[in-house]
C-alpha cells in the first residue's frame, strides 16, 4: 500500500519463541487494561477494547487472563499507574519514525529510547517532529483469492477512502477511524469477514533507504521494538525487500 508503514509487516524481535511470545502477551494485555481504563469494559461500546480483545484472541492469549484485565478496571482502580505517552524522531536518511507507548515511568521510558536512537544514527525530536507525516487509519485486511472488484464496490459504498490490492494478494481496504465498525459491519453482512482488522499510522510519504543507513534504520526500528513500554512502531522507511530479509535472518 502506498505510503503504509513498511515496518508493519517486517517487525522483528530477536532471541527465543518464549520471549517474543511473552513480550506480546504482556503488550496486549496492557492495551486491553489502557482502552477498558479510558473507553469501559464493554466492547460493544468501546471500539479500542473490541479491537483489543481480537488481538489477544488472535495470539491466544488466555480469555481470563483478558477477562481480570477488564475487571480491573471496572473495578476503578488506577491502572497501575499507566499512561500514554507518543515520542517522534528520525533515523538514518532522515526516516521519520512515531512510537506510541504505555509507561508506568516516563524518565526510563524516555531514557531508553534516547538511547537507541543515538545508538543508531537517530534523534529523538520533539512533539510534532514526524506526526503531521503520519495520520491515523482503520485497516481491514481480507484474504488472497477475494473478489476485489465486489469487495472495492461496497466498500466503497459503504465509505471506506480505498481499497488497495498487495504483492502477496491480500486486501486492504483503508477507513475513517470514526466509520470503522460501521464499515466493518456493513462489508460482513455482504459476505467480507477481514482477516485482521487494526488502527494504525498511515505514512503520507515514503523515504527510500539503502545501503549503511537502511542498516542502521533496520537496527533502531529492531532496538525500538525491544523495549518493553514501546505498544507501536510507525515508520516510512522504505526498505530493499533483500535488505529486510537478510535482517532477518541474521543470527
Amino acid at each position: 500500500m502506498a505510503g503504509h508503514s513498511k515496518w508493519a509487516n517486517i517487525q522483528y524481535r530477536k532471541g527465543s519463541q518464549d520471549v517474543r511470545r511473552g513480550r506480546l502477551f504482556t503488550r496486549i494485555i496492557r492495551e486491553v487494561t489502557s482502552a477498558a481504563r479510558h473507553g469501559g469494559g464493554d466492547p460493544a461500546t468501546n471500539g479500542r477494547l473490541k479491537l483489543a480483545i481480537e488481538k489477544a484472541n488472535a495470539a491466544n492469549v488466555p480469555k481470563d487472563t483478558v477477562e481480570r484485565a477488564i475487571r480491573r478496571m471496572q473495578g476503578a482502580e488506577s491502572g497501575g499507574g499507566l499512561e500514554e505517552v507518543r515520542y517522534e524522531g528520525y533515523g538514518a536518511g532522515g526516516v521519520a519514525i512515531l512510537i506510541e507507548c504505555l509507561t508506568d515511568n516516563r524518565n526510563r521510558t524516555v531514557s531508553e529510547i534516547r538511547h537507541a536512537f543515538s545508538k543508531h544514527g537517530g534523534n529523538l525530536g520533539a512533539d510534532g517532529a514526524v506526526s503531521y507525516l503520519f495520520r491515523r487509519v482503520g485497516l481491514l485486511r481480507f484474504a488472497s483469492g477475494t473478489n476485489e472488484e465486489k469487495l472495492f464496490e461496497l466498500a466503497l459504498d459503504a465509505g471506506a477512502e480505498d481499497v488497495e490490492s498487495q504483492p502477496d494478494g491480500l486486501l486492504t481496504v483503508i477507513v475513517d477511524p470514526e466509520g470503522f465498525e460501521t464499515i466493518r459491519s456493513r462489508l460482513g453482512a455482504g459476505g467480507f469477514v477481514p482477516v485482521t482488522a487494526e488502527m494504525t499510522q498511515l505514512a503520507s510519504i515514503r523515504v527510500p533507504v539503502a545501503g549503511d543507513e537502511g542498516w542502521a534504520v533496520l537496527k533502531l526500528l529492531s532496538a525500538l521494538e525491544e523495549l518493553d513500554d514501546v505498544q507501536n512502531l510507525y515508520s516510512n522507511a522504505d526498505l530493499p525487500d533483500e535488505m529486510v530479509h537478510q535482517f532477518q535472518d541474521a543470527p
